[in-house]
Formats: structure tokens, C-alpha cells, sequence
């Protein structure tokens, strides 16, 4: 024998809503906007894809990395990393395939890699920004020699703490501290000192060029 529940009645429109709420709570669900991939060496992680943009930092071998995805029709790759934002090339990371290590570049359409973009490159000039209201603006990026400062410099800059200021465009080894930006000198030391983004960096007083940043 066959025994019916009484249900509270539901008309037709409350049945559409109810689908139509499921749908969109489906929709809603966040996409994976990043993959967990690891360095397979010590790599450069650089400011744009390609060696001919400012070395960032190094990435040393076997750490964990959450990677955009890479650039269409190119090899490189946009990751965070040892608290660094860059770019590194594809066959330098790995992704877990069956239990094992593979190298990004290799699995890119089987595992679906998510493309990017950068729009500023070596052979195009990025279009002038305008700034907004307290919007500081970095000026190009040049070749310097980047510097290894001692400890005692760091020391300094923690001791006497100055006020940050925040720029648009990405923080880069060879980027031009415009004039507006009052950079501290640091006693007995070839170069000063300024906060940008929250990271205190090295400038070289003669050029206003960023030689250093403090991770």
C-alpha cells in the first residue's frame, strides 16, 4: 500500500522561482580563477613576460605558487610566489598529473590553463595614464644595478618609519620615483629610502631610480 505525504500546496510560479533560484544559485558559484602549480628549479620571477623586464625576485625550488594562467601564444606565465607577484616561464612549473610532477607547459590544453594578457610589452608604449585625485604615477623603468643591502640598512628603515606612498603601476627594480616623492636618506650609505605600496625600497639619489625592494 502506497502512502501519500500532504504537502503544503505549491502552485506553478512557486515551482518556476524555486528552479529559477537553483539556476542562479549555480551560476553565482565562483569560478576557479587561479591553479596550484610549484616551481620545479630556482626561477627569476620578472615584472612582464620576458627576460627583458626587471627581475622582481628569485623563487626558489619546490614552492607552492597560485598561477593566473599564461599569456596566448607565449610561454609565460603570471604566479604569486614567495610573496611576489610576476611572471615565470611555463616549463618551470609543475602541475600533479596521476601522482606526478609535469611541467606546466606541456599539460597547458589538457588541463584547461586559463589565458591573460599584458598589455605593455618591450615593442608598444603603453598609453599615457591620466591620474586621479592622489594617484602617484611611476616613471620608466631603466636598467640599474640592483643592490643587496646589508642588514643594518633595513634595521634604519624599521627604526625610523616614514609615510607610504601609493603609486598605480606596478613597483619594479629600474622604475623612476617621480619628483613629487621625498625620498629619506639613510646615514653613511650610498643610497636612500622610501615606502611605496607598503614596501620600502632603495633609491638611488641621483637618478631617482629604484635599485632595491624589500619583500
Amino acid at each position: 500500500m502506497t502512502t501519500w505525504l500532504k504537502c503544503p500546496e505549491l502552485k506553478w510560479r512557486d515551482l518556476t522561482w524555486l528552479g529559477l533560484g537553483a539556476v542562479l544559485s549555480a551560476l553565482a558559484l565562483p569560478a576557479q580563477a587561479q591553479m596550484t602549480t610549484t616551481t620545479a628549479s630556482d626561477i627569476i620571477v620578472r615584472s612582464g613576460p620576458g627576460q627583458n623586464y626587471p627581475e622582481i625576485g628569485m623563487a626558489t625550488r619546490g614552492s607552492p605558487a597560485m598561477m593566473d594562467g599564461c599569456l596566448q601564444g607565449s610561454k609565460w606565465c603570471r604566479i604569486d610566489v614567495n610573496g611576489m607577484r610576476g611572471w615565470v616561464y611555463a616549463e618551470y612549473l609543475t602541475i600533479r598529473h596521476n601522482g606526478s610532477a609535469v611541467a606546466v607547459e606541456e599539460y597547458r590544453t589538457q588541463y584547461d590553463v586559463p589565458s591573460v594578457t599584458y598589455e605593455t610589452t618591450a615593442s608598444v608604449s603603453p598609453p599615457a595614464a591620466v591620474p586621479g585625485p592622489g594617484d602617484i604615477l611611476l616613471g620608466p623603468v631603466g636598467a640599474v644595478e640592483a643592490v643587496e643591502p646589508p642588514e643594518t640598512v633595513i634595521s634604519y628603515i624599521e627604526e625610523h618609519p616614514v609615510q607610504p606612498v601609493y603609486v598605480r603601476n606596478e613597483v619594479a627594480i629600474g622604475a623612476t620615483l617621480p619628483p613629487g616623492v621625498v625620498i629619506q636618506q639613510v646615514p653613511d650609505y650610498d643610497y636612500d629610502y622610501v615606502v611605496v605600496n607598503d614596501r620600502p625600497v632603495l633609491v638611488d639619489p641621483g637618478t631617482r631610480r629604484i635599485v632595491h625592494i624589500y619583500d
